[in-house]
């Protein structure tokens, strides 16, 4: 590796990556690349692939698993695309100003965000909740980053992310810009439905409501999920899918874990919660291999005990051996 390499945006040579995840565990990117615009976005993606890598996007480091050791080849992430503002309207929403000084008279206006792939959902969520504006509360208390959201259709039972999205800007496999209307895309249970695109940046198009009945909604939907969810430990958020009702007796993934006995079971510091089958957590210090070893476990018990295949929601990047680790 050539730690002097040019590259078109910001990089770092193997960097850590625990630290950019929601589990908080995996190794080193052998480059980490931070574009800072959806232009800058594109030329990282070129470059990767001009340089023999498909390059891996990391958005808020949710729904993943990094590997401990070294990831080979470029991953890049989207930590300083934050843009979030209002766009003038729906035609122009490409041209408008990123910093946002685009002038709305009124929260009855408009009803859209524009929103680049590195915006948290909880901060979209706080700016759609404080116009009054429905549509996302069922992100409430979801980690992670709108790109990462729109590809895999992010949310839950009260809705998810593509019950607002209008249009979607990527980069496509010829390494361009590409606008996508919601009519081209094909959005289904935790995918987004884009295939290899990589999203660059997302027009959002809301409901008008009250204030106080947007806020209500996303404070219930919140505390529905506190009762029941890890969210203050370090997890992945749900590791399964939830099979097809028809197959599993309408229960879900976590139930089909629960029924299995393995709520709380450990390995090390990786631990399936005691509050939700369906969550696996880092109580402070596990490995990657530990957390993955616990989860394929989860999975062959619930195989041989009901004849169900879970299938993964959480994505797991492979690593190669890291000399500097243990």
């Amino acid at each position: 590796m050539n730690s002097s390499k040019l590259w078109p945006c910001a990089a770092l040579p193997h960097a850590s990556l625990a630290p950019r995840t929601t589990l908080h565990v995996g190794g080193r990117a052998e480059w980490l690349l931070e574009p800072a615009t959806p232009e800058e976005l594109r030329r990282a993606i070129v470059a990767a692939r001009e340089d023999g890598h498909e390059p891996r996007i990391l958005g808020g480091g949710a729904n993943l698993i990094v590997d401990d050791g070294v990831l080979p080849g470029v991953v890049i992430t989207t930590d300083r695309m934050k843009r979030l503002f209002r766009p003038a309207n729906a035609a122009a929403w490409l041209a408008d100003d990123p910093d946002g000084r685009v002038a709305q008279p009124s929260r009855e206006e408009g009803l859209r965000f524009v929103s680049w792939a590195g915006t948290t959902h909880q901060k979209l969520l706080s700016a759609s909740v404080e116009l009054g504006w429905s549509g996302l509360e069922g992100l409430a208390g979801v980690p992670g980053h709108v790109g990462g959201g729109v590809a895999m259709n992010a949310g839950g039972k009260w809705g998810g992310m593509w019950d607002a999205v209008e249009r979607v800007l990527v980069v496509d496999e010829r390494g361009e810009l590409v606008e996508l209307e919601r009519a081209q895309c094909q959005p289904r249970y935790r995918n987004g439905g884009l295939g290899r695109n990589v999203v660059a940046s997302v027009l959002l198009r809301f409901t008008l409501d009250t204030l106080p009945a947007v806020k209500e909604r996303a404070r219930e939907f919140l505390l529905a999920k506190n009762r029941v969810q890890p969210v203050t430990l370090w997890s992945a958020g749900c590791i399964f899918k939830n099979p097809d009702p028809s197959v599993s007796g309408g229960r879900t993934a976590g139930q089909l874990v629960d029924a299995c006995g393995l709520k709380g079971a450990r390995l090390g510091d990786a631990e399936i919660s005691p509050l939700h089958g369906n969550f696996f957590v880092n109580r402070g210090n596990a490995r990657a291999r530990d957390l993955l070893a616990l989860i394929e476990r989860a999975r062959a018990e619930v195989a041989e005990r009901t004849g169900i295949v879970l299938e993964h929601e959480v994505k797991v990047w492979r690593a190669e051996l890291d000399p500097a680790r243990p």
